[in-house]
């Protein structure tokens, strides 16, 4: 058994990745964020720098936004080419 096979918890052997749910999470979520980042992008256009939110915290917010976006859609892309070939993880 290589060092990267070893178990270092209390799962189960034949523990699997709930593919499933990655997959739903990520499509719910990638267009929630996309939307949110573009929202706050405008929402900081057009704010001024009186106003209680201002643009650097909605720029921030819209950034946040953003990675997060990129993050939900890689993992959509790694979570379906995971479900085509039949992975599953076992330990």
């Amino acid at each position: 058994m290589g060092r990267s096979d070893r178990r270092s918890g209390s799962e189960p052997v034949t523990a699997r990745s709930d593919l499933k749910l990655r997959f739903l999470l990520a499509v719910v979520f990638v267009p929630l964020f996309a939307a949110a980042t573009v929202a706050f992008s405008l929402w900081a256009a057009r704010a001024k720098d009186g106003d209680p939110l201002g643009p650097g915290v909605l720029i921030t917010l819209a950034v946040l936004c953003g990675l997060l976006t990129v993050t939900a859609a890689i993992d959509l892309v790694v979570v379906a080419r995971r479900r085509r070939s039949g992975w599953t993880r076992q330990g």
